[in-house]
């Protein structure tokens, strides 16, 4: 799912093409995007784009006359964007905005459609979507301190909750920990101050070092090949693989549909954190250290 950095480039990318240009038509191919009935779309044909904005995750299109389009990718929407007289497949795109200059598309290579759009008119009506989570890059370190002490729940459930952090998901808060030294699973109400100002240090950090390594890779061009998986990553996606710092081999914990993935050797003085999965299936032979995943033999001791 694209996350803050991701955002941040789209934001770049459609503020350079859009910003100052009106809408010819847009079309709605899937039954399962549109999500809203009143204002229609046909209100926005026509009009012009006066910003692009973001909520969390959400990209916001906003319009002439306060009517906002608000764009959630979720995990697998893509925006692309073709020459004025390029051929779209209607079968491939969900959406089609079209402009004198050129088409932006929406695809979602999944069977799952997820990805969602609605029009809204206002402030009130843009309040819908606002979870509440701190924008993280702009506020004080007291405020980020202040939201992680709010609630207690692991580092990997407050860094990826929307109510807490915006625009934080399972990406980019897998690097955020490991460039922090913490665990994923150490509770937030078990954190001293070096560890909560180390946390925040590495937030802003992650975030902001991303955002600018994306911005030099994209330059001038159309963010086209958005992804979770990059091979500059320190953690996220590198199941197996050394950890650059320590060269420990990255684990993960996998629960339903989502994976953590964190450097034993970096964050977690060298213990494997038990993986709902496997660990019940092994039972007795799953590691539980370092030496033990060397030497599985000792994972039976």
């Amino acid at each position: 799912m694209p996350e803050l950095p991701d955002i941040t480039v789209y934001q770049d990318a459609l503020c350079a093409r859009l910003v100052g240009r009106a809408l010819n038509r847009v079309q709605v191919s899937s039954p399962f995007l549109l999500r809203s009935v009143d204002p229609s779309l046909d209100e926005i044909t026509g009009k012009e784009i006066r910003s692009i904005g973001r909520i969390g995750k959400r990209l916001v299109f906003g319009f002439e006359d306060d009517l906002h389009l608000v764009l959630h990718l979720m995990v697998a929407g893509r925006l692309h964007w073709k020459k004025p007289d390029a051929r779209v497949s209607r079968k491939l795109s969900l959406m089609v905005m079209s402009f004198s200059h050129g088409q932006l598309t929406l695809t979602e290579s999944s069977k799952k459609k997820r990805a969602s759009l609605h029009l809204v008119k206002g402030a009130q009506g843009l309040a819908v979507f606002e979870r509440g989570g701190l924008e993280v890059l702009p506020a004080a370190p007291e405020a980020f301190l202040e939201v992680l002490q709010r609630e207690n729940h692991t580092l990997k459930r407050s860094l990826t909750d929307p109510r807490l952090f915006s625009g934080i998901g399972n990406a980019y808060s897998d690097e955020i920990l490991h460039r922090a030294r913490l665990s994923p699973l150490k509770q937030t109400s078990k954190l001293n101050r070096e560890e909560s100002e180390r946390l925040h240090e590495a937030t802003v950090k992650t975030l902001r070092v991303w955002i600018a390594r994306l911005r030099e890779q994209v330059g001038d061009r159309f963010p086209e090949k958005v992804t979770a998986f990059h091979p500059e990553m320190a953690v996220h996606g590198r199941y197996g693989q050394p950890c650059p710092v320590c060269a420990a081999p990255v684990q993960r914990i996998v629960y339903a549909e989502n994976e953590t993935n964190y450097c034993p050797g970096c964050q977690t003085g060298g213990k494997i954190l038990a993986d709902r999965a496997l660990s019940r299936l092994l039972k007795n032979d799953w590691p539980r250290s370092l030496d033990q995943l060397e030497d599985p033999g000792l994972a039976r001791d």
